[in-house]
């Protein structure tokens, strides 16, 4: 799955300009004229979901971008650095020593867009929700913690935990604590459509599936944030190239995201082929994996995992597929991310067809093993290119036949949550940059139902990690997880990105456009005089 583009949490607001590109307008921008983003992601109404903009029934990149900006939650990520603040909340801690009871206390005068007041019964309602509508789509494994929400007054939450957990208050800062106007969203149901009705930064206008979304500044909001901008026009392209050219033409000011261009497309950027654009790049920690379900005989045994991991070649994959726009990774948790550790090349070391022959032989394994390999993809992703390298580099050893299966970006999780691929790619972006978010999310909320599990994780390792406030201490037993995800290959790290914004040389603010959680945050945009 495909969630938020990002910046390594120490690079935040210090991502450095590599082109300034020649020409565009001089001068300021009114600030009424909307910013306009360009985006390739997808947000369709489906059968398969119905209310792709309802918090609870949304898990993904694109949906987070727009929640992100128009929902409060009760804290929120800071414009740099990594420990959430409040936003909805006036002030929030936890109020014992076992990190098992969190309160807040919400600012006064908090109202929705339609100017229902918002209560700490609406928090309260907002949580509950969640999950008890638990959809398979939505976020609501990160509530899996959540034993029960009291109001003691209309100023007060208080949130009971069913163990100790100090990521808590990073999973408050993610719209899985999106606040909703309980008279307006219903208990069990999803609120259809492609509307939003909450008390974030902004007001969701308009939305015209595949075509454009227009969010306005919400006069009513009271939180912690500074809009740059009154309008925010959000542009989407079935094609990366198109976006780029509307880019180059000043149609569009700014498109931020990892994967929102193709690599040739970003190095054109590089190269100063893309007059008026300037490109920003910055280390970045969305990661991508290969996902197998082991119920499926051809990957049930650990061999065949294992020869696989022998094979790839990151080095060459980043180099050649990815124009080195992506850095190789040999772990379940990225570089950057602290705890992080090189478990899968420590174990595994250089690509060997040789060792990978005698890991198969050892295991009286037929070869070559035939595997079906399932992929989604996007107008600016490189699925396709990295598929088609996947299945030459396997074949070609005489030990694999990997047959290729492209499936419609709408239906794809959802198929991979039932378990209709045996070997399928996802891209993963943190909800909070800690080390627990690459590992429970797989391992212990399990969101993706893989049939692997691991008892030393979820039983000891990362509930201990979870009493720790003191993030900096976990990195022992972050440190033995991701061995055991090594040792155990339920999937295999390929790499993480490296993140970057396009925009047009009046754009200001671009360095503080992606927290440290990923999230585009639009209020950051504005226009100035040209340098």
């Amino acid at each position: 799955m495909k969630r938020k583009l990002l910046v390594l949490p120490a690079l935040v607001g210090l991502i450095a300009p590599v082109l300034a590109g020649c020409g565009g307008s001089g001068g300021s921008g009114s600030s009424d004229k909307a910013i306009v983003v360009g985006s390739t992601d997808s947000i369709v109404v489906s059968k398969d979901n119905p209310a792709p903009l309802d918090p609870a029934t949304s898990y993904d990149a694109a949906t987070w971008n727009i929640l992100s900006n128009t929902f409060q939650m009760l804290l929120r990520l800071p414009r740099s650095g990594t420990t959430p603040e409040p936003d909805a909340a006036k002030s929030c801690a936890f109020s014992d020593t076992q990190s098992e009871t969190y309160r807040c206390t919400l600012r006064d005068g908090l109202t929705f867009s339609n100017g229902d007041a918002l209560t700490a019964e609406d928090v309260k309602y907002s949580f509950e929700r969640m999950l008890k509508i638990n959809s398979d789509l939505g976020p609501a494994s990160l509530l899996s913690g959540l034993k029960k929400v009291e109001t003691p007054n209309d100023k007060t939450v208080v949130f009971d935990l069913k163990a100790p957990d100090a990521t808590f208050p990073y999973k408050l800062a993610t719209p899985a604590g999106a606040i909703v106007d309980g008279q307006v969203y219903q208990p069990d149901k999803p609120y259809d459509g492609l509307k939003v009705l909450g008390s974030g930064p902004y007001k969701l206008d308009s939305f015209n599936q595949g075509d454009s979304a227009v969010l306005s500044k919400n006069d009513s909001y009271k939180g912690n944030v500074t809009l740059k901008n009154s309008k925010i026009e959000v542009k989407f392209f079935d094609d990366s190239s198109k976006m780029k050219d509307a880019l180059a033409a000043g149609t569009i000011d700014v498109v931020a995201g990892s994967t929102a261009f193709k690599p040739a497309e970003i190095q054109s950027m590089q190269d100063g082929k893309v007059k008026g654009v300037t490109l920003t790049e910055g280390s970045g920690t969305e990661t991508r994996y290969l996902v197998f379900n082991t119920k499926f005989q051809s990957v049930q045994p650990k061999a065949v995992r294992e020869a696989v991991a022998d094979i790839l070649d990151r080095s060459t994959l980043a180099r050649d597929t990815y124009q080195r726009t992506v850095d190789p990774l040999y772990s379940i948790v990225p570089q950057g991310i602290s705890g992080h550790k090189n478990s899968f090349y420590n174990l595994y070391g250089e690509p060997s067809t040789t060792k990978a022959s005698q890991v198969l032989q050892s295991a009286n394994i037929s070869t070559p093993v035939k595997i079906t390999y399932t992929y989604r993809t996007t107008a600016g992703s490189s699925a396709g290119e990295e598929a088609l390298w996947l299945q030459k580099s396997l074949n070609a050893t005489g030990l694999f036949d990997v047959s290729l299966k492209k499936v419609d970006y709408g239906t794809f999780v959802g198929n991979a949550i039932k378990g209709k691929y045996a070997f399928y790619g996802i891209g993963w972006a943190p909800d909070f940059p800690d080390a627990d978010n690459y590992i429970a999310p797989f391992i212990s909320d399990n969101f993706l139902q893989l049939p692997y599990t691991s008892p030393t994780i979820t039983g000891t390792l990362l509930p201990h990690t979870r009493e720790q406030a003191a993030r900096e201490t976990t990195s022992s037993d972050f440190g033995k997880m991701q061995d055991i995800v090594a040792k155990d290959i339920p999937l295999i790290p390929l790499w993480q990105a490296k993140g970057y914004v396009a925009s047009r040389s009046d754009i200001t603010g671009v360095e503080w456009v992606l927290n440290s959680s990923s999230t585009i945050q639009y209020w950051e945009l504005g226009r100035g005089m040209t340098g």
